[in-house]
């Protein structure tokens, strides 16, 4: 058995050799990290070491659910997420649906230059932009509103506007890249369906509906499953980056919160901010168990 195994390991060695470089990155930097999440449970004192400590238990999460930010940043964190999940979701499909019919190819290969452009933007650059276009004072969009008579608007001066103005900034900047997916799985679908339902006087938006749907829905189902687990990631950079202390009410998620308290806070706590880390972890899980069993029952495609 052993001979056997070292047969197929010599013949497919170029394989892997080719698996061994991502098996070696998710080892060295997503489960050899796991070992310091045990100061989530410990009073960590950097003079001390992890193993040298004192265990607290569950002391530094309670002391999170007591505090009076937590349902603040749970709220946010949570209606950022799920906002950014509803607008963005729907939007790479019916791009990919619209470019799939589209004949004139000139046309269709500007269409996917310009709305793949974006994603190339460095979030840095982006932001940057945004705060630009939606200057009060010298602002491309309250410029075009003075025209009207309205304004100006300090957009990024009023809370209740900082997520809708995250949300569909990320919706320009992702949808072109994100609808590749399903361009690859319209192209997968078998074009004899949709000559016979041409032959049976279908027109485009039937064909869509009962022929192109059914045909991407596993690949929508199994994006929609990983988006879920990644739900209370909010994206800490570009939010950072528009933050400020005008819209910090709504702005505030556990991501920034961890980064403050662990890093930037004149009294750094870590074992604080690690719990905080890792609960914000478990709750993603949960949501990534829940959204795939519940997808495995409504018998969809599943990740598992």
């Amino acid at each position: 058995m052993k001979l056997k195994t070292l047969k197929e390991l010599r013949k497919g060695w170029q394989l892997y050799a080719l698996f061994l470089l991502p098996l070696l990155y998710i080892i060295i930097f997503k489960y050899v990290p796991m070992y310091g999440a045990q100061i989530a449970f410990k009073e960590f004192n950097v003079t001390k070491g992890i193993t040298g400590s004192p265990w607290v238990g569950f002391g530094q999460f309670e002391r999170f659910f007591r505090s009076h930010e937590f349902w603040r940043l749970l709220k946010n964190t949570l209606s950022i997420s799920f906002y950014t999940l509803l607008a963005s979701f729907p939007f790479p499909i019916a791009l990919a649906l619209g470019l799939n019919y589209v004949r004139n190819r000139r046309f269709k290969n500007t269409v996917q230059m310009v709305t793949y452009a974006p994603y190339f933007i460095s979030l840095v650059v982006l932001v940057g932009l945004l705060l630009q276009f939606l200057d009060p004072r010298t602002g491309m969009i309250n410029t075009v509103l003075g025209w009207a008579g309205l304004g100006p608007y300090h957009f990024m001066a009023k809370a209740s506007w900082f997520q809708s103005i995250y949300v569909w900034s990320n919706v320009w900047k992702n949808t072109g890249f994100s609808c590749i997916i399903y361009l690859a799985a319209l192209s997968g679908i078998d074009p004899a369906l949709h000559e016979a339902a041409v032959m049976d006087g279908a027109t485009k938006v039937q064909r869509m509906r009962h022929i192109d749907l059914p045909g991407i829905m596993p690949i929508a189902v199994i994006l929609l499953i990983l988006n879920t687990g990644q739900m209370m990631e909010t994206g800490f950079e570009k939010i950072l980056l528009m933050q400020n202390s005008l819209n910090l009410r709504s702005s505030e998620v556990i991501d920034t919160y961890v980064y403050k308290v662990g890093l930037v806070s004149q009294a750094m706590n870590f074992s604080y901010a690690t719990a905080i880390g890792l609960f914000k972890s478990v709750i993603g899980f949960i949501l990534l168990l829940v959204v795939n069993q519940t997808a495995k029952k409504l018998k969809q495609e599943s990740l598992w």
